[in-house]
């Protein structure tokens, strides 16, 4: 054969394995609103940048007439490209070729690439479409997964790991995302559930649709599984990228610099309009998050689900950090089971990758309630606490009304290893508020009193004054400094500044046991 004759076959080939399954199959996912895995790989890296892996790859699968159904590639495009100029790795699951089912070969693929982010320190970007395991191959199949699955574990903390359900996820598939730090899925197109609608109405005789049972919806707002619910798949890969933006290359680095020309010295007096004196009175915590990070630019995670509380990434004077807030317009801002696990996951996530905590709190303490305590909020709260005292990251917390109960101390309280706390002046640091506390402190005096009603509001406002405020906290040292709402964002940079070359450690150990 002829150099020309080999490139010709060189080029055939490249030709061949670009069209997946073929042209019909490409136009069906069109049809189904959704891309084929290599658009969705050129929309989401940098022009020119990608660089295929195993293109060649295909089955070895004989049984079932699978020897004449060999289609390079075998299901899955893996390689490695470039987000804003940093380096990624990833995979996208091609629906067109076997239903984008998983063979051995297909997971060799995906461990190839995975193997290769953790020995350079680089993101990991999986790209879910696919019918679960090829049936045709059985155990091997499983086999895949299990060796996908430990990757996806041994690599944890050590590389970002972000998946995108961009089709049908069903199964054994789901636990590879599940075990990744951020889900992103699409609204009417994609789906995760361990088993669908058909073998639920066999078992359990319930009648429900895939989209009900694990459509993006139900995810990001029932179940919590998904962090992000894209309006369609252009907007899911941008949040792909916005995500990336925030976050460092590998356990081993420092979040990315992005220098702004938000002042870092900004004070907004409009800021202490946001937060009412009257502390049962709501408000949204995202009004204040936005006005005192860089450039209003706040990126909120799980924004569906436990909306009780708040977090998400921002930048303060071009750092990167996460937030964690109780959201006052949300049940008070009561810590319940969904939030606590809502917040420990994120926090766990901020300190494995280095990235410095902002905390607000105005948590009247945790939910009441039989379902509460029969759902385990003794075990599921306590992961938020775990979580923050675990953490080794720069804290910064800032109490800007209530801080009650427990659940003062679980929002990460000087007591639990925060660097620097502040306080607003209206803030309150108490076993329970103020009402609460006279009826139980001075029962006796109120049934005595001629008016007790009077009497109450005294001993009230008494209370508040000298027991409550930030000052007593002051006193003790459990706060650092009590400032002005418009001071927020320049006290939290100069926090930063201060802390950037933090180091802390926690005792030598295998690992600790949070109670999961």
């Amino acid at each position: 054969m002829s150099l020309e004759e080999k490139t010709k076959k060189l080029e055939e080939l490249n030709a061949q394995a670009l069209l997946g399954g073929g042209e019909e199959r490409i136009e069906r996912q069109h049809a189904q609103g959704r891309m084929t895995a290599r658009e969705r790989i050129e929309l989401l890296l940098d022009p020119g940048t990608f660089v295929e892996t195993d293109k060649f790859v295909v089955h070895r699968c004989n049984d079932f007439d699978m020897r004449e159904k060999k289609i390079l590639g075998d299901g899955v495009v893996t390689g490695y490209g470039r987000i804003d100029g940093r380096q990624v790795f990833l995979f996208a699951q091609d629906f067109t070729v076997f239903g984008g089912s998983l063979s051995g070969a297909f997971a060799e693929k995906i461990c190839k690439v995975m193997d290769l982010a953790a020995k350079v320190g680089a993101p990991f970007i999986g790209l879910n479409d696919g019918a679960g395991a090829r049936i045709q191959e059985g155990v091997v199949s499983l086999g895949g997964y299990g060796d996908v699955f430990l990757r996806n574990v041994l690599q944890s903390g050590v590389i970002p790991q972000i998946s995108a359900i961009m089709g049908p996820c069903a199964g054994g598939a789901v636990y590879s995302p599940a075990m990744t730090d951020f889900i992103l899925m699409v609204k009417n197109t994609s789906n995760m559930f361990i088993t669908g609608p058909d073998v639920i109405k066999t078992v359990t005789h319930e009648e429900v649709t895939s989209e009900q049972l694990g459509g993006a919806m139900t995810h990001a707002s029932k179940s919590g599984v998904a962090h992000f619910a894209a309006a369609n798949e252009e907007e899911c890969i941008a949040q792909i990228r916005s995500l990336i933006s925030f976050i460092p290359q590998n356990n081993l680095e420092d979040p990315p610099y992005v220098p702004t020309e938000d002042d870092a010295h900004r004070a907004d007096p409009g800021i202490a309009t946001i937060v009412p004196d009257d502390p049962s009175k709501p408000y949204d915590i995202r009004e204040l998050i936005s006005q005192v990070v860089d450039d209003q630019n706040f990126l909120e995670v799980h924004a569906n689900w436990a909306k009780n509380i708040v977090v998400g990434f921002a930048r303060f004077g071009g750092r990167s950090v996460g937030i964690v807030a109780n959201q006052p317009a949300i049940l008070a801002g009561c810590l319940d089971i969904d939030a606590s696990k809502k917040g420990a996951r994120f926090v766990r996530f901020c300190d494995a990758f280095n990235l410095p905590l902002i905390t607000f709190v105005d948590v009247p303490g945790f939910l009441p309630g039989t379902e509460q305590e029969f759902g385990g909020i003794i075990t599921h709260g306590s992961k938020l606490l775990y979580a923050f005292a675990e953490a080794t990251v720069p804290k910064v917390t800032v109490v800007t009304r209530k801080a009650y109960g427990g659940a003062y101390v679980v929002m990460s309280s000087k007591h639990i290893r925060a660097d620097v706390n502040l306080a607003y002046p209206i803030s309150e640091f108490a076993v329970m508020g103020p009402d609460g506390a006279v009826n139980i402190v001075f029962r006796h005096e109120l049934k005595a009193a001629g008016d007790p009603v009077a009497r109450k509001d005294e001993l009230v406002a008494e209370y508040r004054e000298n027991f409550a405020s930030p000052y007593k906290a002051a006193e003790l040292g459990y706060i650092d400094e009590v400032i002005q709402p418009e001071e927020t964002r320049p006290r939290i940079i100069q926090s930063l500044e201060m802390l950037a070359t933090k180091r802390d450690t926690n005792p030598p150990k295998k690992h600790g046991n949070i109670p999961l």
